[in-house]
């Protein structure tokens, strides 16, 4: 092992100075050369530009991998220079789950089938899940790494030279301050005397020991000043870069969005895709209607949520005998207190006379009597008046 005992003393040395040199700067008992405006302000947004990408990088990392252990797993296998292990999403594991509950409950069962149907979908979710994830990472969190990693640690090694050359460059007027004081001094005050003329040759003998130690130190000044002026040059250009680091991660982010957006779009048509499949099935629960006032409404697989352009399927006819022998729309009158707004959302063809034909977002009083289907309503609008399927409706009030 090589241990240079001069070299670890000199820089102790330099460590000290510069520690008492920064505390007279705070003290205020010290002179300090000052950057100009131009690179004081790109050193500030440069700050800026770093403070703020590694939060949205963090934040970027916590939304796409909200498990902190997971993430900690994935940094440990980048430095490592290793692949990252494949991961099942949440939505896989739970569609997987509820695919062997499916086995276990009877895949020929209604609840068994749909749950195979559900779980099916829930993969797929997983699958753009995961695909998401893949293109962000590459996309947006590997551009914002690699400047923090990488850019910016040069841009601070960099500072850190200008720093110490300015630190130089102060010591250095600080010395010539120093000598020329101690000149003007010894010359300010020669002994002429003839009694004494050791004290003059002396004092002259000072004097030229001074004017050297002056010349000395103009030109320690003036290499500091070339080296601080390179310095401050080479970061100068760095730090300009800042611009073209802006207009990278302004690329970056639109593909961030376009990513997502892409994400929200697939895991929309495939609920879409998984509404239709369930309005296939047959409805095997029973849904016991209030008989004091309106249905609250169908549940949210039965009323489409999301915009598209696909309506609810047709709910069935009620096939109640009862209901059909003794209800008479012409007859039905509106009870005195249950009465609702309603918005139409999609459009809606009667059937027969006894069904109201609904137009898109129009406004219509809905209410209930007893012994009908709860998949219907009586819907009014004027003097018209019919049944109603509820998936068609948005309750208000």
């Amino acid at each position: 092992m090589d241990f240079n005992v001069k070299k670890l003393a000199s820089d102790a040395g330099v460590f000290f100075t510069r520690a008492v040199q920064y505390t007279e700067e705070k003290l205020g008992q010290a002179e300090k050369t000052e950057l100009d405006a131009h690179l004081e302000n790109l050193i500030a947004r440069a700050d800026c530009t770093k403070n703020w990408t590694e939060k949205i990088f963090r934040q970027t990392e916590v939304l796409l991998q909200p498990n902190p252990s997971a993430r900690i797993e994935e940094f440990f296998y980048e430095k490592l220079d290793r692949k990252i292990p494949s991961r099942t999403t949440n939505a896989e594991l739970l569609g997987q789950y509820m695919q062997d509950a499916a086995k276990e409950f009877g895949p020929g069962t209604p609840y068994g089938s749909t749950l195979i149907t559900v779980g099916e979908f829930q993969k797929r979710l997983g699958g753009a899940e995961r695909e998401f994830l893949h293109t962000s990472a590459i996309n947006f969190l590997t551009p914002l790494r690699n400047f923090l990693e990488g850019d910016w640690k040069t841009i601070s090694k960099e500072r850190r030279l200008l720093e110490n050359r300015r630190l130089d460059l102060d010591v250095c007027k600080a010395r010539l301050k120093k000598a020329k004081s101690a000149e003007a001094k010894a010359a300010a005050a020669p002994d002429f005397q003839e009694t004494r003329p050791r004290n003059y040759v002396l004092s002259a003998s000072a004097s030229a020991l001074w004017s050297e130690e002056v010349d000395k130190a103009e030109h320690e000044l003036r290499v500091a000043q070339t080296e601080f002026d390179r310095q401050a040059e080479v970061t100068r250009l760095l730090l300009e870069g800042i611009s073209s680091t802006h207009v990278n991660h302004l690329r970056c982010l639109h593909e961030f969005v376009e990513a997502q957006a892409a994400y929200y779009i697939q895991c929309h048509k495939h609920m879409q895709d998984l509404q239709k499949e369930l309005s296939r099935f047959p409805n095997a629960f029973a849904v016991n209607a209030s008989t004091s006032g309106v249905s609250t409404g169908p549940s949210p697989l039965s009323i489409a949520t999301l915009p598209g352009p696909s309506s609810p399927s047709r709910p069935p006819n009620p096939s109640n005998a009862l209901e059909s022998s003794t209800l008479k729309i012409e007859e039905v009158k509106p009870p005195a207190t249950g009465t609702r707004k309603a918005k139409v959302l999609y459009d809606y063809d009667a059937a027969d006379t006894s069904e109201l034909s609904l137009l898109s977002d129009e406004l219509i009083t809905v209410y209930t009597v007893p012994g009908m289907d709860p998949d219907w309503l009586i819907g009014e609008r004027g003097n018209q008046k019919g049944k109603v399927p509820v998936t068609y409706l948005e309750l208000l009030s």
